[in-house]
Order: structure tokens, then sequence, then C-alpha cells
């Protein structure tokens, strides 16, 4: 947290709460961060229900059920050897079992995955699905690694983690640094230690062994369903909209392809050298090329598409644009950024990452009437994905792209929806902070009394 956060108008429990966070997490300022996100929202939803306060709900939801913390040592292809740190934070499960991705970064450390574990508790809520909320990963560093380096890492780091899942208890899945590749050898692991074919305790599998049609392409493509079912209920339409998209993994990629199939027009897309603008529209097949097949900067999307300008360096907000979808990482849109993004006409922004809008950036943006999706909404297709895989794996099924994608649509439609009636049941038509906020909540907090002191 930069600054002190002003709670005075809010209900007493909300500062309890927060003052509770902040006292034992002193040092992780973005769990802090995503827990304020959260509470700020939530006053209403403790005037409507005095009982959530007085069972301090809200206390015992931002405490972890489990925090596991372990050492994942492997060696070089050199010989040499490494010692890295894992993590598992198993945070609600009154749901259901935890769900949630696995990320290999230098910036993971416990504060960073209790953020995203906190915010994937209302995203799996929000899904309707019946799971609750996890997040791991370790600060191993993947680019530049070979496949056998990364192949010992991530058996290694499965030795540890297979004796706290199951798919009853946690599932994990990917993240950041953890695609295809990594998923199947921590599902080797898995299954030498466990000795079952257990298809359903990860998910981001591959096709031929278990995973889903529509999973690489769930969470871009979903964050895109829910802008359009968004702009739709206020009357405007995607189609024909020019757009800007942050980054140029997974997310974007996918984010790309689903808006320009439904009309619109995207112009820039970024990575952490700088951004690249098309105004001819992005040529997907040439950014696939560049980022999935080549893994190269997204330079060189300009150097070989005539027309196209890199900026080296250069914020991708500055280009002007009606939509913005932010799916790098998290707060990488500020303040300035959303001023910018305001002057130049944007109507609608739409989280494809986790938390990438900063608290006064969300602010300039709300203030100004910008319809803003938070991305414990916006970004739930990938573990919704996550959960028809695991419907597949238990009836030993597979689904075809299109049925895949129909059910997707189905749950980002169904978190729209479920995000707005609870704003518009607490006087804020429009406000998908405060409806995606309240409405997972309820649903967690009304699970966990019924079930007792959890």
């Amino acid at each position: 947290m930069t600054k002190e956060p002003n709670l005075a108008d809010h209900h007493p429990g909300v500062r309890s709460a927060f003052e509770h966070v902040v006292r034992r997490n002193p040092d992780e300022p973005e769990f802090q961060q995503a827990v304020l996100e959260v509470l700020e929202s939530l006053s209403p939803a403790l005037n409507t229900h005095p009982e959530y306060a007085a069972q301090r709900v809200l206390e015992r939801l931002c405490e972890p059920e489990r925090q596991i913390i372990f050492r994942v040592p492997w060696r070089d292809d050199q010989g040499g050897v490494h010692v890295n740190r894992g993590f598992r934070v198993e945070f609600n499960s009154a749901l259901g079992p935890y769900k949630g991705g696995l990320r290999f970064h230098p910036s993971v450390n416990l504060g960073v995955i209790k953020f995203l574990g906190f915010e994937q508790i209302f995203k799996n809520a929000l899904t309707g699905m019946g799971i609750g909320g996890g997040k791991g990963g370790s600060d191993f560093d993947p680019k530049g690694r070979s496949d056998a380096e990364i192949e010992r890492f991530c058996q290694s780091f499965m030795t540890e983690l297979h004796r706290h899942l199951g798919e009853y208890t946690d599932i994990p899945a990917g993240d950041i640094g953890v695609g295809g590749r990594e998923i199947g050898y921590m599902f080797g692991q898995y299954r030498r230690l466990s000795n079952r074919w257990e298809a359903g305790v990860i998910t981001g599998k591959g096709l031929d062994w278990g995973g889903s049609r529509v999973r690489t392409e769930a969470t871009g493509y979903g964050a895109v369903m829910f802008t359009e079912r968004m702009l739709e209920r206020n009357g405007r339409d995607l189609d024909g909209m020019r757009v800007v998209v942050s980054g140029s993994g997974n997310v974007a990629i996918y984010a790309v392809e689903k808006a320009q199939q439904l009309g619109a027009h995207v112009v820039a897309c970024s990575d952490s050298g700088g951004y690249v603008v098309d105004e001819r529209g992005l040529d997907l097949d040439l950014l696939k090329e560049i980022k999935e097949v080549e893994r190269a900067r997204i330079s060189a999307y300009a150097d070989r598409r005539k027309g196209a300008e890199y900026v080296a360096g250069g914020n991708v907000w500055d280009v002007p644009c009606q939509v913005a979808l932010p799916s790098a990482t998290q707060n990488e849109l500020d303040a300035a950024s959303a001023k910018r993004l305001v002057g130049n006409g944007v109507v609608a922004v739409a989280e494809g990452a986790n938390m990438p809008t900063t608290p006064d950036a969300v602010k300039v943006l709300r203030e100004a009437g910008v319809l803003f999706a938070p991305g414990k909404a916006a970004n739930a297709g990938g573990v919704a994905t996550s959960v028809l895989e695991m419907r597949q794996n238990a009836r030993r099924t597979s689904w075809s792209f299109e049925h895949a994608e129909s059910e997707l649509a189905e749950t980002m439609a169904g978190i729209h929806d479920r995000c707005e009636a609870a704003a518009e049941r607490h006087g804020a038509r429009g406000d998908y902070v405060l409806g995606a906020n309240v409405a997972g909540f309820e649903m967690v907090a009304d699970a966990m009394l019924a079930q007792g002191l959890i």
C-alpha cells in the first residue's frame, strides 16, 4: 500500500477487518491492496446482513485456511545446484475444493500468492461452479532455461506439492510461466508419486491426455465476452469499436482474437519492452507466430508488418481507444494512464490480468463514468473452463471446441448477470466493482455461516 486508505465512512466491520489484515501482514502490499479493493465495496452487504459482522466473517475470510511454503532444489544442465521457494496458499474451501493456478516468476513471494489467492475466492464463487479459492507458484524464472532444466524443476516442485493435492482437495492449473509443457511435467511426476491416473487433480492438460478445448483461449475469450455483454446492457456494441490490449501473452492474444471475431478493430498490444501500433488492425497470425512459436519480442512484429510502428519503452495506454483490455500484470495501468484513456474517449475497461489497474486508476475511470469490469469477473473464463475440464475428466469424455466455447459463453453471461444484479440490489446499477465483490462475498459468507465456525 502506498498510502493509508480512508475508511472512515465505511461499516465498522470493514475498518476492523482491514486493520486486522495490515497488522498481521505488514510487508505484503499486494495482498493488502487486494483485500482493500474488496472490503471497500462490502459496507452495503454488512448493513443488510449484520450477522456477517457479528460472526467476524471478514476477518475469517481474509485469513487463509492453509499456507504452505517449501524448498525446491534442482540441478541445471551444468550440474549446478539451485534452490527456489515454492508456495501454495489454500485460501477458502467453503464452496468447494481449492482451485487456482501456479505462477513461476521471479516476482513471486508469499504476499503475491496471497493476493492472487484472495482474488481467486471471489472469481471462483462468481462462476457458480462450486469451487474454492487457492493459488501457488515459485520464484523460479523459466526464461532462458532448457526443457531439461524446466523438467527437473517441475518434478522437484511437484515432489513436495503432490501431498497437498487431490481432485476433492486442491486442483492447481497454469498461470504466468506455467503452460502446457510445465503442466505435463508436473502431472507426470504426480502420477509417479501417487500411482494413480487422477486426471482431475490438475487442469490445463494436453488434449490427448485429459485437457479441454478452449482452455488455452478461455481467459482472453472470456474477458471479451464479458465486455461485449457489459456494453450491450449499457446500450453500446463492441462491433466497430477501437480496442487496445496490453501484453502479448496467452490472455492478450486470445482477447485480440475474440475481439476481432466480434467485429472490433484491435490496433495495439505490448510486452515489457514496449508496444506496437498497427492502424490496419493487428495481424493475429503474425502475432501468434512471433509470441507463441518464436517466443520473440513484440518489436519483431513491426519489423515484419508494413506500416506497423514499435515504440520502445512506451506506454500502450497512450494509444487512443474506446475499449481497453489490460492483460499483462498487476498495477500496470496507473492513474495518469487512466486519465489519458478518459481524455482519449475510452468507454469501457475490462481486466484480463489480475489486478492490473491501480486503485487510483480505478477511481479515475469510475468517476468518469467509464464501464469498468474488475478481473475477478472479467477474467474468470480461465478457471471456468478448468472446471469444464474437470467435468470431462470425471465423465471420461471430451467436448468439441464449439460445445466448450458455448459453455464458456454461458458462464461468462452468468457472471456478468450476477454482478449486475448485486449492484442493482444495493442501489448501484452499472457498478461492476461493487457488484462483483458483493456477489462473490455473499455466496462465500453464506456458505461459511451455514457450515459453522470455519
